[in-house]
């Protein structure tokens, strides 16, 4: 009976956890703002620090990428110099298939042995199908198993809507993406390699004595734009993923499908323009922030500090910027054993009961289950309900008297026998 009634309250608390992360959606999953029509397939506008999305014109139409591969492809370059595989000093060997690459070149030679950063350049400032196959040639061996990480990477970072074939964008079958893709896929390669944009805000590039200009044409006429890439294929139409930071605020714009380099620049930066004269980033706590305490029966401990799962960050709209709130939510009971970093809730940050964002709670301390006596006393209180501080008191008393009563026995004397 004791043992049902426990499982009971268990279960009670897991399915309220459910029913609270099942009750918010992510910001990413709601539907995005249309206030205007931008003169493309498709075009995103993602807050770089939040995360939102701020502006969604047929986000998730598929399109040929082109050479917004090789964003993925420098990703997974920095990934590998992050891990301490590879070092930008390191000299590349360049192959025949790498220099008979046709389209965009940075033009290396066969034979010639080229430095990891300049290959970098190459791909980041002159879009160089060529040096994409020879970083790829360089970090897996060949072209094949460098795609394969590259699917990989994008499933790691829960891009489902996108597929390449290509290292470098080259039209192939079965190759596409998303501009909601895109832009997310930008929000992790910056957040992840913020030192990767000290080469996409290059404005030229030379090599063999050949110098070649940076195709993203928003670097000369916004000082704020640092990046990103550039993309156009005949059938796809013109692409530009360009990021912006003025202050402590950065955008990235995605504009796909437009009509020509002009219109595709223009497009990129009245979305940017428009992030930073219409939203602000409000900062609520950091990723460890205690925000709640919670008791635990049955523990080592009495009580469970919540800390935020994740940095409480989102982006609203100027006007809104004071109706920011954010409320944390919790099971009403929790049972020992309870494991550090264990999701225990979750905050909800809204704007005029609009969720925006919702975050996990995770218990900040490890608390083993009590021991039997403990345990015995919270049952009991469990089973009472609102007298369980009462019976608690009782039980405690009762424990008390029963253990001063035998230690007097113990401590009594016995009578010597008397003498005739």
């Amino acid at each position: 009976m004791l043992r049902s009634r426990l499982q009971a309250i268990s279960m009670i608390s897991l399915c309220l956890i459910a029913l609270l992360l099942s009750s918010v959606k992510p910001a990413s999953a709601q539907e995005m703002p249309h206030p205007f029509a931008v003169a493309a397939k498709s075009a995103v506008l993602i807050d770089g620090d939040s995360g939102q999305f701020l502006y969604g014109q047929n986000p998730d139409e598929r399109i040929s990428p082109a050479s917004f591969v090789k964003l993925l492809t420098l990703f997974l370059v920095f990934d590998a110099i992050d891990q301490g595989q590879v070092l930008l000093e390191d000299k590349v060997w360049i192959s025949e298939k790498a220099w008979r690459t046709g389209g965009s070149k940075m033009f290396v030679r066969q034979g010639n042995r080229v430095p990891l950063v300049e290959l970098i350049k190459g791909i980041a400032v002159v879009s160089g199908n060529d040096s994409c196959v020879a970083v790829a040639e360089f970090l897996q061996g060949n072209e094949q198993a460098f795609v394969e990480k590259m699917n990989q990477k994008l499933r790691e970072l829960g891009l489902v809507n996108s597929q390449v074939q290509t290292v470098n964008g080259w039209p192939a079958p079965d190759q596409y993406t998303t501009a909601r893709d895109m832009a997310l896929l930008a929000l992790s390669y910056v957040q992840a390699h913020p030192q990767a944009l000290q080469y996409h805000q290059l404005k030229d590039f030379t090599h063999e004595n050949i110098r070649q200009k940076n195709r993203n044409s928003l670097l000369w006429r916004d000082p704020t734009v640092d990046g990103l890439k550039t993309g156009h294929t005949e059938d796809a139409g013109y692409h530009l993923l360009a990021t912006a930071k003025r202050g402590e605020q950065r955008f990235i714009a995605v504009v796909m499908g437009a009509k020509s380099e002009a219109i595709r620049g223009r497009e990129s930066l009245r979305l940017l323009n428009y992030g930073f004269r219409n939203f602000v980033s409000v900062q609520l706590f950091k990723k460890g922030d205690v925000l709640l305490q919670l008791s635990v029966w049955k523990g080592t401990e009495g009580q469970v500090e919540l800390a935020a799962g994740e940095t409480g960050i989102v982006t609203v709209p100027l006007t809104l910027q004071a109706d920011v709130t954010w409320k944390a939510q919790a099971p009403a009971q929790l049972f020992a054993p309870i494991e550090r970093g264990q999701i225990i809730g979750e905050v909800v940050i809204t704007t005029k009961d609009k969720v925006l964002k919702s975050i996990p709670l995770v218990a900040n301390q490890e608390i083993p289950r009590a021991g039997f006596f403990k345990q015995a006393i919270h049952t009991a209180a469990l089973i009472a309900g609102e007298h369980g501080k009462v019976l608690i008191l009782v039980v405690v008393l009762l424990g008390g008297a029963v253990g001063g009563i035998w230690y007097l026995r113990q401590r009594k004397p016995k009578r010597g026998r008397r003498r005739s």
